[in-house]
């Protein structure tokens, strides 16, 4: 699951400043679920915009809406209709969610009202844990489910670096060695074996825009 925090309110104040009407958009997706971007958050954050707005005396009108989900291009047609009466346009989704907004949308300024911050679990309630940083090379058959790259400081593919201390991370020693895991689970599996495979170079061919199409489409968007 996406995670996502709100902006400082200065921050959005800044960038929605000089535009009279803004349409706020939520999402019942991720954010919503990590308590950033759903239809509560999308009124307190348009309640604090308005009165920090009317303190300043500047004058602003927005209003909010949540779709489903900012992520599919079917679910941002419920706007179709309702943005060509706004100066702008608020997103409380993902950066995805603002980027397809803004796609859609091209001629009204689309503002990202969140930061998002990683893909995340659940771990206890309001608790989020990054897992994984989507790195299009996944290891996690072979280090025993822990992901080297979120769980260790240094983002490791061949570890231990060497400066573990006590089974924890030179970086934080509160934080666990991601390798000292990686072994003990292994180690528990029978498959220390696992330790001695050397991946190679990372290939940086995954910094550059991604985009994978299903086989079974792939004829359909051929050139």
């Amino acid at each position: 699951m996406i995670i996502a925090k709100v902006k400082p309110l200065n921050e959005t104040k800044e960038m929605i400043k000089g535009y009279g009407k803004i349409l706020n958009v939520g999402c019942a997706g991720c954010t919503a679920v990590c308590l950033a971007g759903g239809q509560k958050e999308v009124d307190a954050l348009n309640v604090q915009l308005a009165a920090s707005c009317k303190t300043d005396q500047i004058p602003i009108e927005i209003d909010g809406i949540t779709i489903e989900r900012q992520c599919e291009t079917e679910f941002l047609a419920e706007l179709d209709e309702m943005v060509e009466d706004y100066d702008a346009i608020l997103s409380m989704g993902c950066g995805a969610g603002v980027q397809f907004l803004a796609e859609r949308f091209p001629a009204i300024p689309v503002f990202p009202a969140l930061n998002t911050n990683f893909v995340g679990v659940n771990k206890d309630i309001g608790w989020y844990e990054e897992r994984c940083q989507s790195c299009g090379e996944c290891v996690l058959g072979i280090t025993g489910g822990i992901c080297p790259v979120t769980m260790c400081a240094k983002g490791i593919f061949n570890g231990p670096c060497g400066g573990a201390n006590d089974g924890h991370c030179e970086v934080d020693s509160e934080i666990p060695c991601a390798w000292v895991n990686i072994y003990e689970r292994l180690k528990g599996q029978d498959r220390l074996d696992n330790m001695l495979k050397m991946f190679p170079a990372r290939d940086w061919q995954n910094q550059i825009q991604g985009i994978i199409v299903l086989e079974p489409f792939k004829k359909r968007y051929s050139k």
